[in-house]
C-alpha cells in the first residue's frame, strides 16, 4: 500500500512540474505572439505607407511627405545615438530629440489622417496641406541641424587629434634622425673642394 502512494504521489509531482512548466511555455507564447503582433502591424504600416506613396496625387505626395520624415528623424536618431556611444557630451540634445520625436509622431499622425480623408474624400482641403507642409519643413529642418551640428563636432575633434598625432609623428620623426657626424661634414667638404679643384682650368 505504501508503495502505491508513493508512486501516485510521483506521479502527481511530474504531473504538477509538466503543468506548471505547460503554464510557463503559455505564458512565453503569449508574450511572444503579443510582440509579434505589434512588430506586424508596424510593418504593415510601413509596407502601405510605401505602397500608397507609390500612386499620384495629394494623398501619395503626403504618404511621400511621411516616409521623408521617418527617414530624417532615423537618420538624427542614428547620429545622436553614435554621438552618445562615443561619449560626446550632448548637454540637453537627448530631451530635445524625445520632444521632437514626440512632434514628429504628431506630425506623422496628422499626415496619416491627412492622407487617408484624400483618399476617400475627392476635397482637398489646400489650406491643411500648406500648414502640414510647412510643419514638414521645420521638422525635417531641425533635424538636418541637429545631424550637422553634430558633424561638426565630431570634425572638429578629429582635426584637433589629427593635428596632435601629426605633431607628435614630427617629432618621433626628429628624434629618431640621426645627427650628422662632423667628420663626415669634413669629409665632403674636403671631396667637394678637390673636386671644384679638379673641374677648374
Amino acid at each position: 500500500m505504501a508503495e502505491i502512494s508513493e508512486i501516485l504521489l510521483i506521479a502527481l509531482v511530474i504531473l504538477a512540474f509538466l503543468l506548471l512548466l505547460g503554464g510557463v511555455g503559455i505564458y512565453v507564447l503569449v508574450k511572444l505572439g503579443k510582440k509579434a503582433a505589434v512588430k506586424a502591424r508596424e510593418a504593415t504600416t510601413r509596407i502601405t505607407t510605401h505602397v500608397n506613396a507609390m500612386g499620384a496625387g495629394e494623398a501619395a505626395e503626403v504618404e511621400r511627405l511621411r516616409l521623408d520624415l521617418r527617414r530624417e528623424m532615423s537618420l538624427t536618431r542614428q547620429a545622436v545615438d553614435q554621438a552618445q556611444r562615443q561619449g560626446w557630451g550632448l548637454g540637453d540634445l537627448p530631451k530635445i530629440i524625445a520632444d521632437l520625436t514626440t512632434h514628429v509622431d504628431t506630425h506623422d499622425g496628422h499626415l496619416a489622417t491627412f492622407a487617408q480623408q484624400q483618399r476617400v474624400s475627392p476635397y482637398v482641403d489646400h489650406v491643411t496641406l500648406e500648414r502640414l507642409r510647412e510643419h514638414q519643413a521645420k521638422l525635417t529642418a531641425m533635424c538636418a541641424r541637429i545631424r550637422t551640428g553634430l558633424l561638426n563636432d565630431q570634425v572638429h575633434h578629429t582635426a584637433s587629434g589629427i593635428a596632435d598625432l601629426t605633431s607628435r609623428t614630427d617629432l618621433e620623426i626628429e628624434a629618431r634622425r640621426r645627427d650628422p657626424d662632423p667628420l663626415d661634414e669634413i669629409d665632403d667638404l674636403y671631396r667637394r673642394t678637390m673636386e671644384e679643384r679638379r673641374n677648374e682650368p
